[in-house]
């Protein structure tokens, strides 16, 4: 089982969690331990591609971890050094220009 930790943070390409879902399986598989993230408006809007309360659903049955989905709930990553990895899938036009431009 790995020690490695991954913070797996997800933002709103709705028309991929699908395919996003079946990987953070195959990394829980592989015995990493996930923290599951997802943006604000990415865990609260429904759309044709699914309910956000059965993502997350799915997503916390699969990390056994609740989902953090606030600002709030993220800053404890980096100062309590939680993580080893950040993982960001689906990665957004968006978001991708703003790490970039810090």
């Amino acid at each position: 089982m790995s020690s490695t930790r991954i913070a797996f943070a997800m933002c709103g390409s709705y028309c991929t969690f699908a395919d996003v879902i079946p990987q953070m399986q195959l990394l829980k598989d592989k015995g990493y331990d996930i923290i599951p993230i997802m943006s604000q408006n990415a865990s609260t809007t429904d759309t044709r591609f699914g309910m956000a309360k059965d993502f997350i659903e799915q997503i916390e049955n699969i990390c056994e971890k609740k989902m953090i989905n606030t600002i709030k709930g993220a800053e404890p990553l980096g100062p309590k050094n939680m993580c080893d990895v950040m993982l960001i899938a689906p990665c957004t036009s968006n978001t991708l220009a703003k790490l970039c431009n810090g």
